[in-house]
């Protein structure tokens, strides 16, 4: 990411200070090799691979025409999270930090700004908590995910300071979107039934 503004080059290497100060300060915790591990499950836990299978799995296995509108609204918002990602990334361009181990990344992935697992996470928090709210006992639990997630990013190395805040916001965006253009009913029906072949009725 080349920039010829002096206030940004500023701003993206106190970025990289901040960073690099909290990753010193927490490998120096008696626990650090136990939160690189949950760190790892985690990263796991986000990613859009895994959310994308399990996600049409759950659609798929789980045929209930109660849940198929929550299901095909969740289902566009993870594309359009990985759509409005993948172009910033594409676009900015910034590097990861030097010491970024994830082999797993690649074409605009390989970029670093936003964090897409920041991104991800605060949409899937604000889906269940605004848009289709869960009991109140696993607000604190899907809070707590969100939170942890964009933290273990920063303790993998894989974003600085910026890119997950930046993810976070872009997440709480796509939320407001897909609320916004929140595809009724009927219309789930309509996807559901031309994706999987069958005529869903509506009705029933």
């Amino acid at each position: 990411m080349k920039t010829n503004s002096p206030a940004l080059k500023y701003l993206l290497e106190k970025d990289v200070q901040v960073s690099k100060h909290f990753v010193r300060a927490v490998s120096n915790l008696s626990v650090f090799k136990s939160l690189r591990l949950h760190s790892q499950i985690l990263e796991i836990s986000c990613h859009g691979v895994v959310w994308f299978a399990s996600w049409i799995a759950f659609i798929w296995l789980v045929s209930s025409k109660s849940l198929y509108q929550m299901q095909v609204n969740m289902l566009l918002g993870l594309i359009l999270d990985v759509v409005v990602v993948a172009v910033l990334k594409a676009l900015v361009r910034r590097r990861r930090p030097a010491a970024n181990k994830d082999m797993m990344a690649i074409g605009p992935d390989k970029f670093s700004f936003p964090s897409g697992h920041s991104s991800r996470a605060f949409f899937v928090l604000l889906f269940f908590t605004k848009l289709y709210p869960l009991h109140i006992v696993f607000l604190l639990p899907v809070t707590a995910w969100a939170v942890s997630v964009a933290i273990s990013r920063l303790i993998l190395q894989r974003h600085y300071v910026l890119d997950i805040c930046a993810g976070a916001v872009i997440g709480v965006l796509e939320a407001l979107i897909i609320g916004f253009l929140w595809v009724s009913e009927e219309t789930a029906f309509s996807i559901i039934g031309f994706v999987s072949e069958e005529t869903v009725d509506s009705t029933e």
